[in-house]
Parts: structure tokens; C-alpha cells; sequence
């Protein structure tokens, strides 16, 4: 009987039924980056604000002050006596009441200098000029509060990584196509609650429901267009990248449009109510129905494909048969239980925590540096289009792990290099520095295809999103691990990076060679392809027989 792939293969591996699903879903991965980067603008510091002095409101009224004569009487006498204060985070301790005059606002001090004016820190009653331009001025995230704003990226990557344990689980156990439509309803919904937030508490778990389904959207979507192309056109999964890309280049252009941060709030969630659509026009995965004993729901869609591509399925294909292999529910343990699948989780593992962790700290990095922040911001998101080039033309020509490990270990060189470049030729900084996002945005992309080609198919979205997991730890981690080492010395974080990523380098050359092969479909498949190791590169003849038609 012959094997999925040889079906899939006389349907069309890549032809025009696919085509369109793989446009479709690509959108995911822009609607995805707004969700991922949008706190570099929904967490703007706001440009001017101040600590309102106890009955500055009533006085300004009954001065007719307007809101910049009232902070410069405010800050003012601040500025003053300590030239280092902005009267942002501390106020003069004193209440302006009835008794106040206009022309005379520190008379109760009698002669005091304004050095010695009594100065207490600011707890609440800020004045922003902009009230509603970010979370920051919305919830008063500023000065001993500015951590808060940390936070909020944190709770989205715990988010993240709940998500990849929950939907992760059910896309494989009720299906890729069902779950990818919940999570597109899920992220437009918690997005509408987050932009209409009463306090920060709703704000924050609302955002942490919308980084579960977030999740749940990307990396099913990723899953299915891998699964329903055939093995020489897997490669359509990095161009899913690209379209992430294109948002992290599109997401300053929303921002510099909409002047609140809950219009970019609703502009970046909306969209997902569109992908709803979906469910007329993207079928469910027929691997993963094979694996679920459903070969009716399979073979027919398996039609419908080759009906699609002017393809025409030989009248022998009848039925479909499942592996005699128990379908169970997958577990960890299934991941770690023989000695090639353990190594391979093992150090997929490591390489997404490293991808991850170096990526956000650099991209945080060239955010701390200042300037245009909408032009820096777009500058940065199309330095990545040349990693996608670049592993375009060289995957399918030398393989996966070469590149893997090559982009790896120049990351790690290009920060090394770029941290004890001396600051007095910037360009050159910059430029090393770039070189380094762009071998880890690489890594990056290919960690996520090598990942799905690694796991058999009643493994894979289960494989996937553990392993991902990690990803979303170092997204926790990269800004205290950033600012932190920066207090100390601002390049040490860049040594830290240029270790983690060497080491990966190194570590994923171990990892065998998956280009040209068909996708595993069970943990046997897996060990074969490992023990294959010395034969990196060629095409197996060996072709799985567990789930046919």
C-alpha cells in the first residue's frame, strides 16, 4: 500500500489548493507579531507628565491657570533647588488649599530657599499632557510603578507558554483546524476586553488570555500548512516568518496612525475575527486524521486536494488505513522515552530558549539607544527579511543543520565583537550589532521548522509546542536578565548572549539532517532517521508504512 507522502505526492505536494491555504494562514503570522511587540508601543513613556501637588486642581481653577502654567508653578520651584528633578516622581510636601493665593503659592514656607523646600515622593495624582496615549499614563506605570510595564510583557510570554502546553495538548487530540478557530476568536475577544480595561488587574489577565490563544493561533497554523505540503516544499514554513516580519515592518506604521493606545489595542486585535472565516476554506490536517483512526474525513479531503491542483487520484485509493500503532493521548515522557527522541528534545529545547532570549534582548537593546522610534522600529523588523533570503536559498541546497549551527555561532560572534567595540565609531557597533540580529533571527526561523521535521505526526504539534515553550521562558527572562546586567556594565549582557549562542551552535550540530526526507509519522521513524546521522543530507529510501491509503 503506498504511504501518505506518495498519495499526497499524486494529488500535487504544492499546488493550487495549498497555495491558497498557505497564503491564508500566513496572515496569522503578521496579526501574531502585532501581539508579540506591540507593548513597544502600547507601552510608550509619555512625554510630559508631573505629580500634581494636593489641591492643585481647585487652584488652577480658581486661578485660571492652564495645565502648563500649573506645572510650571508645580516644578518650577523644583527645578530650582535640585536641578536633577523633574517633579515627575517627587513633590513638594505641602497642600495648596482656600487659604492659598495665586501670586503667592509658597508664602507658608516664609523664607526658605527652594533648596529646602520639603520634597516627598509622588504615589498617585499624575498629570500626563496625553492621559490615554499609553498603558504607562492610563495606569500610572511610571517611576516606582515602572516595573509594571515589565510585567506586562512577562504575564504575555506566560501567556505564551500556557498556551503552548493547553492548545498544544488539544490540537492534537481534537484537532489542528478546531483549536486554530477558538484561538482566532479567543485573541479578538480578550483583545477588545484588554482595550477597555478598567483597572490593570483586568488589563493584565485578559493579556495573559490573549497570549494563550495567541499561541494557540501561530503555532497551529504553522503546523498545518507543514503537514499538508509535501516533504521538498516543507520550506513554505519559513516563509511564514516573512509574513511575521512584514508585521513587526507594518505594526509602527498602525502606531504612528492611531494616537491611543486602545485604538492600536483594536487595531491589532480586530483582524482576528477575519481568520474565522477560515473554517469554509481550510480543511482539517488528513495526517493528523490518519493518526485519529478518521481515513473516511482523510481520503476525502485528500479528493478535494487533488481536485483542486487538476490532480486525479487513482480509483485503488479506496480506503485508509491507520497504523497498527495505538494512538494514545501524548505525554512528555513520549518525548524522552528512547535515546534519539530525548536528544532531540533536549537540545530543541535549549535552542529555542536561546533563540528566543537573544532575539528579544537585542531587539530590546536597539530600543534603549533612543531616536525615532517608529523609523528604528521599522529599520529593525526589515533587517530580518535577509534571514529569510538567506535561508531560502541555502536550506534546500546544503541542508538544515549547517545553517542552524552557522547562524548560531555568528550571532554569538557578532555580539562578542560588538561589545567591546569602542563607542566612538558607532557605525561599525551598529553594524556588528545588526550582523547578530540577523544570524538569531535565522536561528530563530529555522529552529521552528527543524522542530515540526524532528516529531512524529502523533507527536508533532505536542513536540512543537513544548519545546516552544521554552521559547516563552526566555521571553520572560531576556528583559531583567537585559537591564539588570546592563546596570552593572551595559555591554555585559551581550557576553551572556554570545556564550548561549556558540554553545548552540555547537549543541545543534548534533541533530541530524532533515532536508529532502519525509515528515516522521511514528517514534520509530524518529529513530531510524537519527540513526542515520553519518547520512545527513541524502534522501532515505526507507518510506513509512504506518499510515496509509
Amino acid at each position: 500500500m503506498p504511504s501518505f507522502d506518495e498519495v499526497l505526492k499524486e494529488a500535487g505536494e504544492f499546488g493550487r489548493f495549498q497555495k491558497r491555504v498557505f497564503f491564508l494562514l500566513c496572515q496569522t503570522g503578521v496579526t501574531f507579531s502585532f501581539l508579540f511587540a506591540s507593548v513597544v508601543f502600547l507601552g510608550q513613556a509619555p512625554d510630559n507628565y508631573w505629580c500634581r501637588i494636593p489641591g492643585a486642581a481647585e487652584l488652577s481653577e480658581r486661578c485660571g491657570w492652564t495645565l502648563e502654567e500649573e506645572r510650571n508653578f508645580t516644578v518650577l520651584p523644583l527645578r530650582l533647588g535640585n536641578g536633577s528633578s523633574g517633579g515627575e516622581c517627587e513633590r513638594l510636601d505641602i497642600a495648596w488649599d482656600a487659604s492659598v493665593s495665586c501670586a503667592s503659592l509658597l508664602v507658608p514656607y516664609g523664607n526658605r530657599s527652594a533648596g529646602n523646600l520639603p520634597l516627598t515622593p509622588c504615589h498617585d495624582n499624575w498629570v500626563y499632557e496625553q492621559p490615554h496615549s499609553s498603558i504607562v499614563s492610563e495606569y500610572n506605570l511610571v517611576c516606582g510603578n515602572a516595573w509594571m510595564l515589565d510585567l506586562s510583557q512577562a504575564i504575555l510570554n506566560l501567556g505564551f507558554l500556557a498556551g503552548a502546553f493547553t492548545l498544544g495538548y488539544a490540537a492534537d487530540r481534537y484537532g489542528r483546524i478546531l483549536i486554530y478557530l477558538l484561538s482566532c476568536l479567543g485573541v479578538g475577544i480578550c483583545g477588545i476586553i484588554v482595550a477597555f480595561a478598567p483597572n490593570f488587574t483586568v488589563f493584565l489577565i485578559f493579556r495573559f488570555l490573549q497570549g494563550v490563544f495567541g499561541k494557540g493561533t501561530w503555532m497551529t497554523c504553522y503546523v498545518i500548512v507543514t503537514e499538508i505540503v509535501g516533504s521538498d516544499q516543507r520550506i513554505v514554513g519559513i516563509v511564514i516568518q516573512i509574513f511575521f516580519t512584514l508585521g513587526i515592518m507594518i505594526l509602527p506604521g498602525i502606531a504612528y496612525l492611531v494616537p491611543t493606545w486602545q485604538g492600536i489595542q483594536l487595531a491589532i486585535s480586530l483582524p482576528n475575527f477575519l481568520f474565522l472565516l477560515y473554517y469554509w476554506v481550510v480543511p482539517e490536517s488528513p495526517r493528523w486524521l490518519l493518526t485519529r483512526k478518521k481515513g473516511e474525513k482523510a481520503l476525502k479531503i485528500m479528493h478535494s486536494i487533488a481536485k483542486h491542483n487538476g490532480k486525479y487520484l487513482s480509483p485503488h485509493y479506496s480506503e485508509i488505513t491507520i497504523s497498527n500503532e495505538e494512538v494514545s493521548n501524548p505525554s512528555f515522557l513520549d518525548l524522552v522515552r528512547t535515546p534519539r527522541m530525548r536528544r532531540n528534545t533536549l537540545i530543541l529545547m535549549y535552542a529555542w530558549f536561546t533563540s528566543a532570549l537573544i532575539y528579544q534582548g537585542l531587539v530590546m537593546r536597539l530600543g534603549i539607544v533612543g531616536g525615532n522610534l517608529y523609523l528604528d522600529f521599522f529599520i529593525s523588523g526589515a533587517v530580518e527579511l535577509p534571514a529569510a533570503l538567506l535561508i531560502l536559498v541555502t536550506i534546500d541546497r546544503i541542508g538544515r543543520r549547517l545553517p542552524f549551527a552557522i547562524s548560531n555561532i555568528v550571532a554569538g560572534i557578532a555580539c562578542l565583537i560588538t561589545a567591546f567595540l569602542p563607542e566612538d565609531i558607532p557605525w561599525l557597533k551598529t553594524t556588528v550589532a545588526t550582523l547578530g540580529r540577523l544570524g538569531i533571527t535565522m536561528a530563530f526561523e529555522i529552529v521552528y521548522l527543524v522542530n515540526t521535521e524532528l516529531y512524529p505526526t502523533t507527536l508533532r504539534n505536542f513536540g512543537v509546542s513544548l519545546c516552544s515553550s521554552l521559547c516563552d521562558l526566555g521571553g520572560i527572562i531576556a528583559p531583567f536578565l537585559l537591564f539588570r546586567l546592563a546596570a552593572i556594565w551595559l555591554e555585559l549582557p551581550l557576553i551572556i548572549f554570545s556564550i548561549l549562542a556558540v554553545i548552540c551552535g555547537l549543541l545543534v550540530l548534533l541533530l541530524p539532517e532533515t532536508k529532502g526526507i519525509s515528515l516522521p509519522e511514528t517514534v520509530e521513524d524518529v529513530e531510524q532517521l537519527s540513526s542515520h546521522f553519518g547520512k545527513c543530507g541524502k534522501k532515505r529510501n526507507h518510506q513509512a508504512t504506518n499510515s496509509y491509503i
